[in-house]
């Protein structure tokens, strides 16, 4: 069930803007870096629904939390597997839990169901990331992060959950696949890793069907280092990714282009829209939960 634990639509109106984030022609910010609560663990998996609700993860917290429209913050499931990235899907949270599976959980809070726990008939690293595809199906990484030593699939890697339950091992050469997402047309997969330097594209051919490895850009890195990759993504209506790394939110057009890097005041995870008009970008990273007004709009994926 759900149980409201703080309210922060005070701090959510009050929130001093902490970076006047350079603007990005045609994207944005046009808006100020807001802080809309500190004070978590590690945030994670933000995710929106159409009722304007936004959920988003506390990992070490073991807790799932919802941010009403109107800015309270409740809890919405814990314990929560260790939650790491999360997509609403048909009245459904769906989420990776990083003790070793795919669930999901209704909206409502009060309907739980494990989606998948194993491979092979053994039970996944950590699950990840996730996106769910217009067939039904859905697509998560398996990295190291936080798995059991030795890892109990021996490999890091991306698999798909087809939506009759079958899943299928697509990807193994990556290392550290973390965040994953579609195109708006769902003819290419992005896959970022968090220890190489290259975000990945790979054309779909069919549901959990995918064709070569080919590197769309390489991740703008911090001054003296050359060896950062990137962690969550979300995407905008025009295809834009919005990758969170090291420096910031790096926003890259679906030709590879580095369009811009959005700061924050922490190290950014991971990143979604929602809001009224679909435009506020909201970024989890480290302990606090910020926001930030775009000109463009989140692309919203069928069943959100």
């Amino acid at each position: 069930m759900i149980k409201t634990v703080l309210a922060a639509s005070a701090l959510c109106l009050s929130a001093a803007a902490l970076y006047a984030a350079e603007p990005i022609p045609g994207i944005g910010p046009v808006g100020e870096v807001k802080t809309l609560q500190k004070n978590f663990a590690f945030t994670e998996g933000p995710s929106s629904d159409s009722a304007g609700n936004l959920y988003f993860s506390d990992i070490p917290n073991d807790r799932i939390y919802r941010q009403a429209p109107d800015g309270k913050i409740a809890v919405f499931l814990e314990p929560a597997g260790h939650t790491n990235g999360t997509m609403v899907r048909s009245a459904r949270l769906l989420i990776c839990q990083m003790d070793g599976q795919l669930a999901s959980v209704s909206l409502s809070g009060d309907d739980y169901q494990v989606l998948a726990g194993k491979y092979e008939e053994k039970r996944f690293n950590a699950p990840n990331d996730l996106v769910c595809d217009i067939q039904g199906g859905v697509y998560f990484t398996d990295p190291r992060f936080r798995a059991p030593d030795p890892w109990p699939q021996k490999v890091e890697a991306v698999y798909y959950l087809s939506a009759d339950g079958v899943v299928t091992r697509l990807i193994d050469d990556i290392v550290a696949p973390n965040g994953v997402i579609l195109s708006i047309d769902e003819k290419t997969l992005y896959v970022v890793p968090s220890m190489e330097t290259k975000l990945y594209a790979y054309d779909v051919l069919g549901p959990g069907k995918l064709g070569k490895k080919r590197a769309l850009c390489q991740f703008r890195q911090p001054e003296g280092e050359d060896n950062q990759g990137g962690d969550g993504l979300t995407i905008d209506e025009h295809g834009n990714l919005y990758v969170t790394t090291k420096l910031g939110v790096q926003v890259i057009s679906p030709k590879g282009e580095i369009l811009g890097i959005i700061e924050f005041p922490e190290h950014p995870a991971n990143a979604t829209f929602g809001g009224p008009e679909g435009k506020t970008l909201f970024v989890t990273a480290r302990t606090g939960l910020y926001s930030v007004e775009m000109s463009v709009k989140g692309h919203q994926f069928p069943g959100e």
